[in-house]
């Protein structure tokens, strides 16, 4: 009588087989749940999730729509267009949080904001931040007032005394009515790397963009 055999090697790639099955068909609940959380808040019309339905989020997660992390959140999907969230940078995004319901995104803003306040990330992120703000088409500077409401909001926290002092310089001074990216990434490496308020290691001939020579110039006049 012939014996039925099944060599282990076949077992091995059967449990390979189901265990692949099983993990497709998780990510594709998983995705479902992403998708659905999406249009919770997409605009039925536009299929995006506008700047109502981000309030909305924001109203859900109860965080204020101004709160750094949501900016931060949009960083995290490589989101494009400002005030508009597409499925598939929802899906970037979410996928990446490992949040696939409200609840989770919310209890994962917390760890979102301690990746993005590594110096390994967060000079990306403060690239970020001026670039989504960018909302013309070859648009490359940013009209003050929005300067300043952005570097409460992205550097407020971290350096308040020199962000205090250079909103009150740029609102008082007539020289720019705009701030370019070569100004904005500049003024986060005078953060970053200048004594202040005494200034002592600011070297001027070290290239730094003319706007700050003059607000470290001012901020000299007024100490004087």
């Amino acid at each position: 009588m012939a014996s039925c055999r099944v060599r282990s090697s076949s077992i091995g790639k059967l449990t390979i087989i189901i265990l692949n099955c099983s993990a497709i068909k998780a990510a594709s609940k998983e995705l479902e749940r992403i998708d659905n959380v999406f249009y919770t808040y997409a605009n039925g019309t536009s299929g995006l999730i506008d700047p109502e339905g981000i309030e909305r989020l924001c109203s859900d997660m109860e965080v204020d729509h101004t709160d750094v992390r949501v900016l931060m959140l949009a960083w995290k999907m490589k989101a494009e267009k400002q005030g508009y969230f597409t499925l598939e940078e929802w899906r970037v995004g979410l996928k990446a949080l490992r949040a696939d319901s409200l609840s989770k995104l919310k209890k994962a803003l917390p760890e979102l904001e301690k990746e993005v306040r590594r110096p390994s990330n967060f000079v990306d992120f403060y690239s970020y931040a001026f670039r989504y703000c960018l909302t013309e088409e070859k648009q490359k500077s940013i009209d003050i007032e929005s300067i300043c409401q952005l570097l409460h909001i992205v550097l407020g926290s971290q350096y308040q005394a020199q962000v205090d002092s250079f909103v009150e310089y740029l609102k008082t001074q007539n020289d720019y009515k705009v701030i370019n990216m070569d100004q904005w990434m500049g003024f986060y490496r005078f953060c970053d790397e200048i004594s202040y308020p005494d200034l002592n290691n600011y070297d001027p001939e070290l290239a730094w963009p003319l706007i700050l020579d003059n607000f470290v110039e001012w901020v000299r006049e007024k100490q004087s």
